[in-house]
């Protein structure tokens, strides 16, 4: 029997002593169901950003704890299927974002999710690609609200975490304690005026367990390749960084690579990208660095 999770049990921040709405074993598939990031505030194109309570934004569906979850683990988690609702927005965001000078604001343009399409007006459509830009742990120490991204995961806003991917979160607290919400019907890489089409919907979610192995934040995997990722508050030089060091560290602790191989490795067959980078905004800024599967790199772990 599949274990199913409403949106009205979510939480605002990811806090290290947050309590579980429901304990799973590892394995278990659930259905969740999520908001938008604007928790059902905007319903039309009149319903711009200053008008809502920001206090309502980013709601997280969960948290979920995995029973064995223990600091030094990873809680995997697999995106089995996710399902938008038919409605979805986007906005110009007064001073967010790299157009802002040039454009008006504030406006909010209301999307049509249909038959897997997501129709921007009569001229302008094209395929959903569904995904999730908050999926979080409990950190391993204070809250860190659902807005954010660090270590523990929360607003990534990588469009790679998508139907099929793997996210493997490093664990902190017991349980893990996941979270999971602001579903974008479609979203770019930089997510540069700060929202995707940002809807609600439905998931089918596997959790999992990998005991004793964890990476410095999350880790993305897909079919043929994986992701690292690297954080900042809000230096991208510093998320890209991050994003470097980690795949560089994975490919010598798990593969046996040289640091000096693994240098030249990830220059020559590795994309190092930006999954976040709404500047200026308050948010957090986020690096991703993707990795072919090889013979030599076939995961970020070594089972």
């Amino acid at each position: 029997m599949t274990i199913s999770i409403s949106r009205d049990q979510h939480i605002w921040e990811f806090s290290a002593d947050m309590q579980p709405v429901i304990t799973v074993d590892p394995g278990t598939t659930l259905e969740i169901e999520t908001w938008d990031c604007f928790t059902g505030q905007v319903q039309s194109e009149s319903d711009t950003l200053e008008k809502l309570d920001i206090h309502r934004v980013n709601s997280a569906t969960g948290p979920i704890a995995v029973k064995g979850a223990e600091p030094g683990d990873s809680l995997s988690v697999t995106l089995l299927d996710i399902r938008p609702n038919k409605q979805g927005a986007g906005m110009c965001i007064p001073e967010w974002g790299q157009l802002i000078h040039k454009s008006k604001s504030p406006v909010t343009k209301i999307f049509r999710v249909e038959d897997g399409i997501v129709h921007m007006n009569e001229n302008v459509s094209w395929p959903q690609r569904p995904m999730f830009g908050v999926i979080g742990v409990a950190p391993a120490s204070g809250s860190i609200g659902t807005f954010e991204a660090a270590r523990h995961g929360g607003n990534m806003d990588d469009n790679e975490n998508r139907i099929g991917a793997t996210i493997h979160l490093p664990v902190f607290q017991p349980g893990g304690q996941l979270a999971i919400g602001d579903m974008h019907a479609s979203m770019g890489d930089g997510e540069i005026s700060g929202t995707g089409v940002e809807i609600g919907g439905t998931a089918t979610i596997k959790v999992d367990l990998i005991k004793g192995k964890a990476g410095g934040w999350p880790i993305t995997e897909a079919k043929d390749y994986w992701i690292t990722h690297g954080t900042s508050k809000d230096s991208i030089d510093e998320a890209l960084q991050n994003a470097c060091e980690e795949a560089a560290k994975l490919l010598v602790d798990e593969w046996g690579f040289t640091m000096e191989d693994a240098f030249i490795f990830l220059s020559v067959t590795s994309d190092l990208g930006i999954a976040q980078y709404c500047h200026p905004s308050p948010g957090s800024v986020i690096a991703k660095m993707r990795v072919p599967k090889l013979a030599a790199t076939p995961a970020p772990f070594r089972r």
